[in-house]
């Protein structure tokens, strides 16, 4: 049964991993320096889609984590 548990949870980090890649678009290294030139707009179309994908992956991901470490005590 942990064995699955580790094979879902290494899926799930693959894909968390790809989730946050393919959104952080527009984010330079000019953050990191204060120019900070954020731009707040709305979220549409597949941003949103992405935004709310990495929400639902990061809760699956947390939830089967702490199910491992209670199985495997």
């Amino acid at each position: 049964m942990a064995t699955y548990l580790y094979i879902v949870q290494i899926l799930l980090g693959i894909a968390l991993i790809v989730l946050v890649l393919l959104q952080t678009k527009g984010s330079g290294l000019s953050g990191v320096f204060g120019q900070d030139t954020a731009v707040y707009h709305t979220r549409r179309g597949l941003e949103k889609t992405l935004f709310n994908a990495t929400i639902a992956v990061s809760v699956a991901f947390f939830l089967v984590s702490l199910l491992t470490v209670i199985i495997s005590g």
